[in-house]
């Protein structure tokens, strides 16, 4: 029989439960940010989520239900790495929510409901300086205290990023993309799919000398590519007569070239040209050229001699900056104009540059004009990228958001990326307006020492390789 002192659900009596409640949670609970996820894109057919975006972050007080520790296991070791699977189950005020949260994202198109927490969305824990995410959201417990309920359970885990955006302006939200710190090592491990950029700091001019030499080869002309090459192949000169040098040079590969009746792996290369790194000295005719090894056959060549040609070229300064091969110019008077190529390395400097044609009829060692690595209009690198900024490829139109910036190293590392960066291209900020020229692009996520997705794939193709055109055969 019900007490007939109480009005058993009064508003009165409601309303004294939920400031009881909210005063224990203000007491006894821990500030927690809640993030609500608002839709970008999304599959029209599944209502898959393709894009989604969190940049409002609203503080609230939470009273921690697991206060011993986290629910399940804490790590877990796994062929695919060390997984975390850290839960936390969380309780805060169902008034404080409709009150304070509710009314902020109500109207909100991107936002999918405004009325209760839903599934999906984040929790900050200040604690633990972690991001979790909802994962059920237990509305009737306790069931019905006079007749209303009073409190959201939260059944949180441990968010795993992929490429959403976060970008709450709230910086203890924020940084926790740039990586998590954890025991197994002493920095900081980047979170989600992060492609690394180099650019250029500020870049130099590269410079060249050569002397004249008679009876050097002066060109090397390939009559037939070959085919089948799964290497480059090695490029043997005929030696030099007695008091004589020996020309060297190296092979250029193409690949793509696809000959039924000789290539069995059209991913195969032909030989496409033949640079020349030295080109000897005292031939009195020309020598002959044959490709040695690498897999394939077929490739011939010929050559040609000249006396007053362009000797060996030696890289005096490797200048900075470069992105791709300068222009190399050859000032002085000649029969016929030599012509070379320039070797870019990983850092942007000029290691070693190949002749294509040593030229003939010089009476002086001709002047070498390497192009600068600004001549495509680029401008020296200027800014501080901003954590958390969009970028934008200035040719290619993609964007990115910034992650770390290392200015000592002009490394920059974005994620969320829309599109594909192509080197030589100035990447701008849109809040800083740092703007700097890409070096080199490296899409290879780090080596953490675990996994082995590369060499599973390595071990795949060997066995069965769909990038070519046919797997099973020739064509």
């Amino acid at each position: 029989m019900l007490n007939p002192f109480f009005l058993q659900g009064s508003s009165g009596e409601q309303n004294l439960v939920q400031d009881l409640i909210n005063e224990q949670l203000r007491m006894y609970g821990v500030e927690v940010h809640y993030l609500p996820r608002k839709y970008i894109t999304e599959k029209t057919i599944l209502r898959e989520v393709i894009e989604s975006k969190f940049d409002s972050a609203f503080p609230i007080e939470a009273y921690v239900d697991n206060y011993e520790g986290y629910d399940d296991n804490s790590s877990i070791l796994t062929k695919f790495g060390i997984q975390a699977t850290n839960e936390i189950t969380l309780i805060i005020s169902k008034e404080r929510y409709e009150s304070y949260i509710s009314p902020l994202l109500s109207g909100k198109s991107n936002v999918k409901l405004s009325t209760r927490p839903k599934e999906g969305d984040l929790i900050y824990f200040p604690l633990g300086d972690r991001l979790f995410e909802i994962k059920y959201v237990e509305h009737e417990k306790p069931f019905y205290q006079l007749q209303k309920n009073y409190v959201y359970k939260f059944t949180c885990e441990l968010f795993r990023y992929e490429d959403e955006v976060i970008d709450t302006g709230v910086d203890e939200i924020d940084d926790v993309l740039t990586g998590v710190s954890d025991n197994l090592d002493d920095g900081y491990t980047a979170l989600g799919p992060i492609q690394t950029l180099t650019m250029v700091g500020s870049g130099s001019t590269a410079t060249a000398s050569t002397m004249l030499v008679n009876g050097a080869i002066q060109f090397i002309n390939v009559t037939n590519r070959g085919s089948g090459y799964t290497s480059t192949p090695t490029v043997g000169i005929g030696s030099a007569p007695a008091g004589g040098i020996t020309g060297i040079a190296t092979a250029n590969m193409i690949a793509g070239i696809i000959v039924c009746t000789d290539s069995a792996n059209p991913n195969a290369q032909s030989v496409q040209s033949v640079s020349i790194i030295n080109p000897g000295a005292g031939y009195t005719a020309a020598p002959g050229i044959k490709f040695i090894g690498g897999g394939g056959s077929g490739a011939i060549a010929t050559s040609g001699i000249a006396n007053n040609a362009v000797g060996i070229i030696t890289v005096t300064n490797a200048g900075s900056g470069y992105t791709s091969s300068p222009a190399i110019t050859f000032t002085g008077v000649s029969t016929v104009s030599a012509a070379a190529t320039a070797v870019v390395s990983a850092a942007g400097t000029i290691s070693a540059i190949y002749i294509t044609n040593a030229g003939t009829g010089y009476t002086i060692a001709p002047t070498i004009t390497i192009a600068s690595p600004f001549t495509a209009g680029f401008v020296a690198g200027i800014g501080t990228y901003v954590f958390n900024e969009v970028v934008t490829g200035s040719v290619s139109g993609t964007t990115a958001r910034v992650r770390t910036w290392t200015a000592s190293t002009n490394v920059l590392e974005v994620g969320n990326i829309a599109g594909e960066f192509v080197s030589g291209e100035n990447i701008v900020g849109a809040a800083s307006s740092a703007s700097y020229r890409l070096r080199l692009i490296d899409t290879d996520p780090v080596d953490d020492g675990y996994t082995d997705n590369e060499q599973i794939e390595i071990e795949a193709d060997a066995i069965l390789d769909f990038t070519e055109i046919n797997p099973f055969g020739q064509p």
